[in-house]
């Protein structure tokens, strides 16, 4: 399809816009990290690195990086398992009430944050008798992280047939020396770019954690959120999230690179 060179100059006009209404916030969450300003004065007076030291040597945001960080790596472990179990289901397998399982594994990501919080507290709480923690926490990311490992590697699995699987199990291979040698080679990429993003998604996530951890356990959105208007920890706040920011492009970058590459699944083939 061709368009005029009045309509692309427009959509190029209209997506800079966009682009800057999305970006321009962060770069001032960035530019601010090194104000000299206390109250993020507009104009900047001046930059210091000053704030950054602040914030490596701040407890608080260290304890809630590394409760983040262990979160996060559990989620996706489980998922990573999970995900992978269920796709293959799901595609190799023709049973009744697929697609209906199909449709229960997606919809915690689809659902409100807060609808999501609120159902796994109370199931844990009153269904289950688990006092909200660590091992609530985990479960609860998992249960959205599941959906981005499920969502790469059945796409891969369509993509890849079943025949060289098939090809495996008439040379006498079983079902589990198959999917070590054939699927996970060809998965590999997939399941990779899907535990990034899982990883990523569960280390930003605040709704469902803001219900399900409970007493004690802070991550490190909990922790910006409840810093976020106190004067003394704003500057710390900006350095954090600007450090987020940064931060958070590897995995996204990674994972979009590695999810759709016809490339990886030639080169496992």
């Amino acid at each position: 399809m061709t368009f005029s060179r009045t309509t692309r100059t427009v959509l190029l006009v209209l997506s800079a816009l966009v682009l800057l209404f999305v970006y321009a916030p962060l770069a001032l969450v960035v530019l601010n990290s090194f104000n000299t300003s206390r109250t993020f004065e507009w104009p900047p007076p001046g930059f210091t690195t000053q704030w950054w030291g602040s914030a490596i040597e701040n407890p608080g945001a260290r304890n809630a990086v590394v409760v983040s960080v262990e979160v996060a790596v559990i989620a996706t472990a489980v998922a990573l398992v999970l995900g992978t179990m269920a796709a293959l289901a799901l595609q190799r397998f023709r049973f009744f009430g697929r697609d209906t399982v199909s449709l229960l594994i997606v919809l915690p990501i689809a659902l409100p944050g807060v609808v999501t919080g609120i159902a796994l507290a109370n199931a844990f709480l009153t269904m289950f008798g688990i006092e909200l923690g660590m091992f609530s926490l985990v479960v609860s990311h998992a249960t959205f992280c599941m959906v981005t490992v499920f969502n790469n590697a059945i796409a891969r699995l369509r993509r890849l047939g079943g025949n060289l699987e098939e090809a495996s199990m008439d040379l006498g291979a079983g079902t589990f020396r198959t999917f070590w040698s054939i699927t996970l080679p060809m998965m590999r990429s997939a399941l990779l770019a899907g535990a990034l993003l899982s990883f990523a998604l569960s280390f930003d996530e605040i709704i469902v954690t803001t219900f399900t951890a409970g007493q004690g356990i802070q991550t490190l959105p909990i922790w910006i959120y409840q810093n976020l208007f106190r004067p003394n920890q704003a500057p710390v706040v900006n350095v954090v999230a600007a450090a987020l920011i940064v931060l958070s492009i590897v995995p996204i970058w990674l994972s979009q690179k590695l999810a759709g590459t016809d490339e990886a699944v030639a080169a496992a083939r």
